[in-house]
Parts: C-alpha cells; sequence; structure tokens
C-alpha cells in the first residue's frame, strides 16, 4: 500500500523516478525497487519519503512504525510498539547491553554471530530495526529511562575489543542524558551473601495508561507479565537490584574507565 501511494505521490508531482532519488538521496533503481515491493523502503528511506512527498499528511511517518514491526523477531513485535510508548522503562541485563542502547557495529556482531546465523540482507534489516528504537531516547515526552547491567556485560566482547570500546564510549554518552540512569552491578555482589538479581533479564514497563508490566525474555522466546500480584513481586525484586549496584556517577566512571582500557 505505501508502494502505491508513494508512485502515485510522485507521478502527481511530476517527478521521475531518478528525480525523486536525487531528492531523497537514492538511485532510480532503489525508488524502483521500493514502487514495485521489491525492496520494501528503509526507515531511512520513509523519513526522506515523508519529507518530500508527504505533503503534512504523516502517511510515510505512520507506515515506518508499522514496516518496523514486520522487522522485529516475532516474539518482540508486542514489546517493541510497548516500548516506543513507554512513560517509563526500567531494564535489567545479565549478558549484553541492552539492545535499546546498542550501537550498530555491537548490534551487527551479537546479532551476525547468532545461531542460526541470518543472512546479510536480514542482518542488516534486524540491525536498523534496533537502531530505530533509540529515537524512544529523544521522545516528546520524555520517558524515563533506566538500565542496571551486570558488570560482566561491560567486558564481554562482541566482533572485537574495539567494538566493545566504541559500544561502553556510546552507553556512557547515553547515561549522561537527562532522562536516562544507568548503574553496574559488581560481579562479585554474591560474595555479601545477597544477590537480588541472580534470577535473570527483566524490563518493567509503565504505559501511557499508567499500567505495569514486566517483560521477560529467554531463547528466543518471549512472556508479558501483567498479573498485578506477579508485576509487584519483579518490581521489588528490581528496586532490590537497584539498591545493590553502584550509584550512577560510580557507575559512568566504571564504564569510561573500561571503555579507555586497551585489550590484546
Amino acid at each position: 500500500m505505501i508502494a502505491t501511494f508513494a508512485k502515485a505521490r510522485r507521478e502527481q508531482m511530476g517527478l521521475t523516478q531518478e528525480e525523486l532519488g536525487r531528492l531523497i538521496g537514492y538511485t532510480a533503481s532503489a525508488i524502483s525497487a521500493m514502487e514495485t515491493c521489491a525492496q520494501p523502503a528503509s526507515d531511512k528511506m520513509l523519513i526522506e519519503l515523508e519529507r518530500v512527498l508527504g505533503d503534512g499528511m504523516g502517511i510515510f511517518e505512520m507506515a515506518r512504525k508499522f514496516i518496523l514491526m514486520d522487522k522485529y523477531p516475532a516474539q518482540f513485535q508486542d514489546f517493541a510498539l510497548m516500548e516506543a510508548e513507554a512513560v517509563s522503562l526500567s531494564s535489567y541485563e545479565t549478558y549484553v547491553i541492552a539492545g535499546l542502547f546498542q550501537t550498530a557495529d555491537y548490534a551487527r556482531a551479537l546479532i551476525g554471530g547468532n545461531f542460526p546465523k541470518p543472512t546479510d540482507a536480514k542482518l542488516e534489516e534486524l540491525v536498523e530495526a534496533r537502531l530505530a528504537r533509540r529515537a524512544l531516547f529523544d521522545r516528546e515526552p520524555a520517558a524515563m529511562i533506566e538500565l542496571i547491567l551486570d558488570e560482566t556485560v561491560l567486558k564481554r566482547p562482541f566482533g572485537s575489543w574495539e567494538i566493545l570500546s566504541a559500544q561502553l564510549s556510546s552507553l556512557a554518552e547515553d547515561a549522561e542524558r537527562d532522562n536516562v540512569s544507568v548503574q553496574v552491578i559488581k560481579r562479585d555482589r554474591g560474595l555479601k551473601g545477597s544477590h537480588a538479581g541472580a534470577a535473570g533479564n527483566m524490563v518493567l514497563v509503565e504505559t501511557t495508561e499508567h499500567h505495569h508490566v514486566v517483560y521477560l525474555e529467554n531463547q528466543e522466546q518471549s512472556q508479558l507479565v501483567s498479573d498485578p500480584v506477579t508485576v509487584a513481586q519483579l518490581s521489588h525484586r528490581y528496586a532490590k537490584i537497584r539498591t545493590q549496584a553502584l550509584s550512577p556517577d560510580d557507575s559512568l566512571s566504571l564504564i569510561r574507565k573500561l571503555a579507555g582500557e586497551e585489550r590484546t
């Protein structure tokens, strides 16, 4: 449908495929592929099509949300919609940097190293969809975003040590945003006799209706928990994890230190 509308608007404006391509930074063959559905429009292309062909209607902008949803893994799609509109998002991660915070290179190395290995085209599609989630950082009204990471996450490379260092530098920059808090729970926390995060990852979400749900994912299987009793229990556990983590300032210092380390 969006391809048909784009072609109709282009012709209505008297533009050839080559002329439209020049206006939005694509080749005529890329425009042709989009219009014939041989290659669906990327998120970046939809932004440019909205600018040139949109005429204030917001058609291409609305299409971005639904096209992105199709690019996400099936088990993630419901949560992706919820995440984009969340009032607040509180995550605890034990193995990798949370997807919302990932750089392109880190995401590409992580996804590309999965099994079964995705095709090159699918890999780039998944990376693009993951990076599009970062729009939440700058959304108005601002979402309150909190991330707690196990210290081992900061030392686990994907692709190369250089990719990890760049990822940690990016994480440090995100941590300095007014609406973002990043904390690290030390890897030796269990030596103190209590580690509230031992049961694994979770994401707490406050929806636009101010409902509270918890998103759990493991081995490409996911679960949205809405039962009030269970949500309360997991929220209390998350709060305990937060108290056991380093302060945001100390966490940021550690992240910056690790980002600057030379590794071989």
